[in-house]
């Protein structure tokens, strides 16, 4: 047949049924019991023509609500430049698949290696895997090579200031892998390091998980904390918003083992939730127990450059039972997406952009503050994200928010509100959100 997506013909049907020996297809499905079997209509909506499909994912569309978003909590607005989209829309892109067969996939495994030079000189670590689903996700991988790595211990401390989403994700992992977790108090909108060494001098601690900046958007002081981890033989396992290392002293710095996080904030759209990824990077004495895919550089036999998976065996991939992880899929669509974004911004523009959000999350802290409704809700140096303590009802400011046009924070406390501002929020629009207020 010259096009072979057509439905099969009869001539087709028939040459199969004789060669498994049934004479129709009510004989082939003859072991299949009446009692059990659907013989009414199936309610399926009526064809549609092009411009009717169109029109009706139109008014789909239409139903979403577009606001000026303040919002984060993991998930920020960022600006991408219109070429990122365009490049990531090539068919060859678009159509990509896992590259086990280096020969014919050096486009994928090519920028997959850029990605991950990328994530290792953003987090200041050696290794980088091909990505991970998100970053919760990874969070969770990190805390099973923690476990891995110890042998004998079994518990991984987690700071009672990483987002809750992501704490959820990490302990339904544990709950399955025998892995005991246990939280960290915190202490003006930041972790009790008295706590968090108490608890890893108790013994059988094989991690400590924090995030910086945490889910309250503090920028955290994590010194000592490799060097407490180290002494109980624990890795040290920090968790950021990816774009956030731009400005921030980064993961390798303070000594961490492992990095893990989101790379949404490097262009990646919200998109009503997803899809993201995650990423994962390490020291390279773990390289081994990294989960997912890592690419290398080397030389065909011609000397040419040439990009191959490496450092794994094959069970990581083909093998469930004997793999490091049954999250191996690399993401690799986000992965490029969020390569292009590094390279169009280039490192000066990623700053940037981190700069501006920076500086327009403190400028809209201290407007909101002067209104006398507002006060910051810990006495700690944020980024681009703060928690302020409102003086009112928080709901029905929000919803004064939405009817304006404006998502307006998230709620994390009766009396208290997380706002995140980035590079898009204009100085007109802070003003805006101020002034409704008061």
């Amino acid at each position: 047949m010259q096009y072979k997506f057509f439905p099969h013909t009869e001539d087709d049907l028939k040459e199969m049924l004789a060669k498994v020996g049934v004479k129709s297809l009510d004989d082939l499905y003859a072991e299949v019991p009446e009692s059990i079997r659907f013989k009414g209509e199936y309610d399926l909506p009526s064809e549609m023509s092009e411009m009717e499909i169109r029109r009706f994912f139109d008014c789909l569309g239409n139903k979403n609500k577009q606001l000026t978003c303040f919002a984060g909590a993991g998930v920020y607005d960022h600006y991408t430049p219109s070429v990122v989209p365009n490049i990531v829309e090539r068919s060859e892109f678009l159509t990509s698949y896992t590259p086990y067969q280096a020969e014919i996939s050096q486009g994928t495994l090519h920028y997959i290696f850029e990605f991950q030079s990328m994530m290792t000189a953003l987090t200041g670590l050696d290794i980088s895997n091909a990505s991970m689903y998100d970053g919760s996700t990874a969070t969770a991988e990190a805390v099973m090579m923690a476990k891995a790595n110890a042998k004998k211990a079994n518990k991984v401390l987690v700071s009672a200031t990483v987002d809750p989403k992501v704490l959820k994700v990490v302990k339904t992992y544990a709950h399955y892998n025998g892995v005991e977790i246990e939280l960290i108090n915190e202490k003006d909108g930041a972790v009790d390091k008295d706590d968090m060494k108490a608890k890893l001098t108790a013994g059988g601690v094989a991690g400590v998980v924090v995030q910086q900046p945490n889910y309250y958007g503090v920028i955290e002081d994590y010194s000592g904390v490799a060097e407490a981890c180290h002494e109980q033989k624990a890795l040290f396992i920090m968790n950021s918003i990816a774009a956030d290392l731009a400005l921030l002293k980064t993961p390798g710095e303070w000594g961490a083992d492992i990095a893990v996080g989101d790379v949404q904030s490097l262009g990646l759209p919200m998109s009503f939730g997803g899809p993201y990824a995650g990423y994962m990077c390490c020291s390279e004495k773990l390289i081994r127990k990294m989960p997912g895919r890592i690419v290398g550089m080397t030389k065909d036999n011609r000397g040419q450059r040439a990009f191959v998976l490496t450092l794994q065996a094959r069970e990581q991939h083909i093998r469930r039972q004997k793999a490091t992880s049954n999250i191996c899929s690399n993401e690799s669509l986000m992965a490029l997406f969020v390569t292009i974004y590094m390279s169009v911004m280039g490192k000066e523009g990623v700053k940037e952009a981190a700069q501006r959000s920076f500086d327009g999350a403190h400028y809209m802290c201290e407007q909101l503050v002067k209104t006398g409704k507002f006060s910051l809700a810990f006495n700690q140096p944020f980024f681009n994200e703060f928690c302020v303590r409102y003086n009112g009802n928080v709901d029905e400011l929000q919803k004064r928010f939405i009817d304006n046009g404006i998502l307006g924070g998230v709620k994390v406390a009766d009396d208290c509100i997380m706002f995140a501002v980035t590079e898009k929020r204009t100085k007109e629009e802070i003003d805006k959100l101020v002034e409704l207020t008061k």
